[in-house]
C-alpha cells in the first residue's frame, strides 16, 4: 500500500532541461542578469518582485501591443489591482499569430459520437475565424457586446470563441446538456445579443434533441437579437424555430478573408475576454468577467511552465463547454500546442475510450479527474497493456482532491516513467494556484508545490499562517487573473463578498489547504458550501431553485462530502410538508427534476427526511456546518447554538452524523 509522501518519480536531466521553465531560467540570466539556484528560489522572486516578474513574462512570450504599457501593476491592492495599463492586445491574436506556427501543422484533433477521428490545421483554424469574424462584424456585433453559446465542445466551438474574442466582443457559453433554468441563470445576466446553437447532441450513444430548449432560451431572454443555428445532431434539418436565424454554414460559405485584410480589436487591458460562472452555491451563479491581457500573461505562464506545453506537445482534457476547461484548452494555443477535443460519454462504447483517444492522438499530456481514474481502477483496467502509450509523458488530475493511490495507479497501470501531475486552481481565476513543476519530484498524493506569481498560503481563521496544517487557502498579492469585475456588480459588493469577507484585502479561495515543509501542497476540497461533483464544481442554489417547484417540498439542504479515496458522497437533506412521506415515487421526481433542470451531476447520492433545516439567526442555511459535521468535526467547532434560528434543528443531524461514523469504528 502506496503511502502519502511517498517518492514515486524523478525526473530525468534531459526532461528537466528541455522543459519550459529551464529556458525561462536560462533566459533570465542572459536577458536580465538573474541567476536562480532551483524553482524555489525563482518562485520566491515571482512573488517578491511581481512587476520585474510579469514584465519578464511579458517580454520572454514577446506579446505584441501598438502601445507600450505604463506600468506592470498600479498598486498592489486587492480587488482593483490594474494590469499592463495603456497596453493594447487581443487574446484570439496572439492564439493565431502566423509567423509562430506551420499552416499545415495540427492545431486541434477532434471525436465526438456522431463524428469519426479528424483534424483541423492551424491555417484552417485562422481561415474560419477570420470568416466567421468578419460575418459577426456584418451582423452588428462589436466590442462589448455579449455573444452567447449553447454548443457542444466541438472545434466549431471554438472558433466561434475565437472570432468573439478577435472583435472584442465578451463570449460566454453554456454547455447542451444544462437544463434551461440553469442557462438562463446564466445568460438573462449578462444580456447577450447574439446566440450561437446547436440542435442537439448525442451521448452515450443516445440523441438528445435541444430544438425545444433553445427555443425556451429565446423566449427568456429577449436581449437575444441574433441567432445562428449550427445543425449537428441531423445535419440535414432546416426546421429552425426563428425565421430570421442563419445558419452557421452559410456563415461559413461566405468570402475568404485574407489574414493581411483582417484587423484584430486591439482592446485596452481592461477590457473583458469572456464571462465564466461560478456554480451557483449563494444565488444565481456569479458571472466572472476576465480580460484579454490577465488571461494571456497568465495562460501563458501556466501552459509554458507548469503544464510543460510547447509546440509539439499534444494536450488531452476531458471536458464540456461549461466547464472553465474548455477554455483552458483554448489557451493552450497559446504555446503552439495540439489540443484533442471530445464530445461524448467518458466510457461509450467502451469503457477505455479516452485511453484509445490519447493513443490515436498522440497526447503527450492527458487531464483525466481523479473520480475517472477511481472508476479505472475498480473495474481493474490497465491501460499499457492495450494502448500505445509511448509518447504520453503526463497526466494532469484536476476538479477534485488525488488520492496517493491515484498517483500510484498511473505507474503501476499506465507507466513508470511519467509526471503524474495535480494541479488546483478555479474558474474564479481560469488558472492555477497550486500545480506542478517539471524539475520537481513527485511524491505520492501531493501538490508539487505552489505556481510562479502566485502568492499562495494556509491561514487559520485568525489570518496567522500555518505549516503542515490544514487551513484556508489564501493569495495575499493580486494575479493577473483575478476577475475584472462580476457583469451587473456595479459597486463590486458581491465581488467583495465572495473574495475579501473573510480576510479583507486578501482573498479567500474557498478551499481547505495544507502546506508541508518542503513546500508541497494538499488540498482537501471546499470549506464553503460549493458542491464538487464528480471533479465538476456545482452550486447548491441551483438545485434548491429546482426543488423549489416540486410540490410537497418545504425546505432542503445538500453537502458533498469529498472522499480521500477519491470518491464523494451528496445527501440531499429534506424538509416535507406535513402528511407528505419521502417515499420512492417522490425520490424518483425529484431525480428526475434534478436532472432535468440542472444536470445529472446535481442528482444526490442520498435522500433523507428532517424534522426541520437548520439555519443562522441571520437567515443563513448552515450547508458548511453541517459538511463539517459529517467531516468527524467535534461539535463545538461546527456552530454556535446560540447563533442559530432552531437550535433543536440540529439534533438531527448529530445523530445522524453518529451513525455515518459508526460502521467504521466498529
Amino acid at each position: 500500500m502506496v503511502q502519502e509522501g511517498e517518492l514515486l518519480w524523478t525526473p530525468g536531466r534531459a526532461f528537466v532541461e528541455n522543459s519550459m521553465i529551464a529556458r525561462f531560467m536560462r533566459w533570465l540570466r542572459i536577458e536580465r542578469g538573474r541567476d536562480f539556484a532551483d524553482y524555489e528560489a525563482l518562485r520566491r522572486w515571482s512573488i517578491e518582485d511581481l512587476e520585474g516578474f510579469w514584465a519578464a513574462i511579458w517580454d520572454f512570450f514577446e506579446i505584441e501591443s501598438p502601445t507600450s504599457y505604463e506600468r506592470v501593476l498600479d498598486r498592489r491592492v486587492m480587488p482593483g489591482a490594474r494590469w499592463f495599463e495603456g497596453s493594447r492586445v487581443n487574446f484570439a491574436e496572439h492564439v493565431l499569430r502566423p509567423e509562430r506556427t506551420d499552416p499545415d501543422g495540427t492545431a486541434i484533433q477532434h471525436l465526438s459520437e456522431l463524428r469519426p477521428l479528424a483534424r483541423l490545421s492551424w491555417g484552417e483554424l485562422g481561415r474560419q475565424v477570420r470568416v466567421l469574424a468578419t460575418q459577426l462584424r456584418a451582423l452588428g456585433i462589436g466590442p462589448g457586446d455579449r455573444v452567447v453559446a449553447f454548443m457542444p465542445n466541438l472545434p466549431e466551438t471554438v472558433v466561434a470563441m475565437l472570432a468573439t474574442a478577435s472583435i472584442g466582443a465578451v463570449w460566454a457559453a453554456a454547455a447542451p446538456e444544462f437544463g434551461v433554468k440553469t442557462v438562463l441563470d446564466r445568460f438573462t445576466q449578462i444580456e447577450p445579443r447574439l446566440l450561437l446553437a446547436a440542435d442537439g447532441y448525442r451521448f452515450g450513444g443516445k440523441d438528445y434533441d435541444r430544438m425545444d430548449a433553445v427555443q425556451e432560451i429565446l423566449a427568456n431572454v429577449p436581449s437575444i437579437e441574433q441567432v445562428v443555428w449550427f445543425p449537428y445532431l441531423r445535419p440535414e434539418r432546416t426546421d429552425w424555430p426563428v425565421a430570421h436565424a442563419v445558419t452557421w454554414q452559410s456563415l461559413m460559405g461566405r468570402a475568404e478573408v485574407p489574414a493581411g485584410r483582417f484587423a484584430f480589436e486591439r482592446v485596452p487591458s481592461d477590457h473583458p475576454l469572456w464571462i465564466l460562472f461560478s456554480s451557483g452555491t449563494t444565488g444565481l451563479p456569479k458571472p466572472i468577467v476576465h480580460g484579454h491581457v490577465g488571461i494571456l500573461v497568465e495562460s501563458l505562464k501556466c501552459m509554458s511552465f507548469h503544464f510543460d506545453l510547447k509546440p509539439g506537445s499534444t494536450l488531452f482534457f476531458y471536458s464540456t463547454t461549461g466547464w472553465m476547461m474548455f477554455n483552458a484548452l483554448i489557451c493552450a494555443l497559446l504555446c503552439r500546442t495540439t489540443v484533442v477535443l471530445y464530445d461524448g460519454h467518458p466510457a461509450h462504447p467502451a469503457p477505455d475510450l479516452l485511453w484509445e483517444l490519447v493513443a490515436r492522438t498522440g497526447a503527450t499530456a492527458f487531464g483525466a479527474s481523479p473520480a475517472y481514474v477511481q472508476a479505472m481502477q475498480k473495474q481493474g483496467m490497465v491501460p499499457k497493456e492495450r494502448h500505445d502509450l509511448s509518447k504520453l509523458e503526463a497526466v494532469v488530475l484536476i476538479g477534485s482532491p488525488s488520492t496517493p493511490e491515484t498517483f500510484a495507479w498511473f505507474y503501476r497501470a499506465v507507466k513508470d516513467d511519467l509526471w503524474v501531475t495535480s494541479q488546483s486552481g478555479g474558474t474564479d481565476i481560469c488558472s492555477g494556484l497550486v500545480g506542478a513543476v517539471p524539475g520537481l519530484p513527485v511524491y505520492a498524493g501531493e501538490i508539487q508545490t505552489r505556481l510562479l506569481g502566485v502568492d499562495v498560503h494556509s491561514w487559520d481563521d485568525d489570518g496567522r499562517e500555518l505549516i503542515d496544517e490544514v487551513g484556508e487557502l489564501v493569495v495575499t498579492n493580486p494575479m493577473p487573473s483575478m476577475p475584472l469585475f462580476f457583469w451587473g456588480d456595479d459597486d463590486g459588493a458581491r465581488y467583495r463578498d465572495s473574495y475579501f469577507a473573510k480576510y479583507p484585502g486578501v482573498w479567500c479561495h474557498g478551499d481547505l489547504l495544507r502546506i508541508n515543509r518542503r513546500g508541497g501542497c494538499y488540498v482537501y476540497g471546499r470549506s464553503d458550501a460549493t458542491l464538487n461533483r464528480r471533479g465538476v464544481r456545482i452550486g447548491s442554489a441551483e438545485l434548491y431553485r429546482a426543488l423549489d417547484r416540486i410540490d410537497g417540498i418545504v425546505d432542503a439542504l445538500v453537502v458533498c462530502i469529498e472522499r480521500r479515496d477519491g470518491e464523494s458522497d451528496m445527501p440531499l437533506f429534506l424538509q416535507l410538508r406535513e402528511g407528505v412521506a419521502l417515499d420512492d415515487a417522490l425520490r424518483g421526481r425529484i431525480a428526475e427534476t434534478l436532472r432535468r433542470d440542472c444536470s445529472p451531476r446535481h442528482v444526490p447520492d442520498a435522500m433523507h427526511q428532517v424534522p426541520a433545516i437548520p439555519y443562522t439567526l441571520t437567515g443563513k442555511k448552515m450547508e458548511v456546518p453541517i459538511k463539517r459535521l459529517l467531516l468527524g468535526w467535534p461539535m463545538e467547532k461546527v456552530a454556535s447554538r446560540d447563533s442559530m434560528r432552531d437550535p433543536a434543528a440540529l439534533d438531527w443531524f448529530i445523530r445522524y452524523a453518529a451513525a455515518r461514523r459508526a460502521p467504521a469504528a466498529s
